[in-house]
C-alpha cells in the first residue's frame, strides 16, 4: 500500500478517533471522518488482545491487500479500521466479505464505497 495512503501520526489517529462516524458488524469496528484531501487514508488499529505479533501482521497485510485493491473507490476520508478478536481465524475470502459487508453500511449512511 501507498504511504500517501497510510494514517501515520498519532495526530492523525486520534483526530478520527474524536470526530468519527463508527460502524459496526460482528467483526470489524470502523471509524470513518473527512480528510479534505483527494485521496483516502487508512489505519489499523490492531490489539494484543488479537494474539501473538505474528497473527496480528498476518492479518494486517491481509487488510492492506483489501484495501489496496478497492481504495480507488473512495473519496477524500480516514478510515481506522479495528478488527475483533475472532477475525484471527478467517482467510482472505472471508475477511473480504464481512469487510466489505461493513463498509457497505457505511456507504449506505454516507456515500462511501462499496468492496464486492
Amino acid at each position: 500500500m501507498e504511504k500517501r495512503l497510510s494514517l501515520r501520526k498519532d495526530t492523525d489517529f486520534q483526530r478520527v478517533y474524536r470526530k468519527s462516524d463508527a460502524f459496526y458488524n460482528r467483526d470489524f469496528t470502523i471509524l470513518i471522518k473527512k480528510n479534505g484531501l483527494n485521496h483516502p487514508r487508512f489505519g489499523f488499529s490492531i490489539s494484543k488482545k488479537i494474539g501473538k505479533a505474528n497473527q496480528r501482521n498476518a492479518l494486517k497485510r491481509k487488510l492492506r491487500d483489501i484495501v489496496r485493491i478497492n481504495y480507488n473507490k473512495l473519496n477524500g476520508v480516514d478510515i481506522v479500521i479495528i478488527p475483533k478478536k475472532h477475525v484471527t481465524s478467517y482467510d482472505y475470502q472471508a475477511l473480504k466479505k464481512t469487510f466489505g459487508h461493513v463498509m457497505s453500511i457505511a456507504f449506505k449512511k454516507n456515500k462511501i464505497f462499496y468492496v464486492k
